[in-house]
């Protein structure tokens, strides 16, 4: 098991999903891809607000995809 973070998760449009921690070091304006497969801006993975995390709910295949890596 890693002692370093290996995924984030985040609330972009249509849900929290789970990103490879690379992702977030992607320029603001190429796109990035979630454990899933849905796609979003980079700059969406930044300044996110407590208010959207709440708003969100949590992709269950990047769920799945990770619960199945351990």
């Amino acid at each position: 098991m890693s002692d370093y973070l290996t995924y984030v998760w985040r609330p972009v449009a249509g849900g929290r999903h789970a990103f490879p921690i690379a992702a977030t070091k992607v320029p603001l304006g190429a796109t990035v891809e979630a454990y899933c497969g849905a796609e979003s801006e980079a700059s969406q993975l930044h300044d996110r607000s407590e208010v959207d995390w709440v708003r969100e709910k949590s992709c269950m295949t990047c769920w799945r995809i990770l619960a199945d890596r351990s």
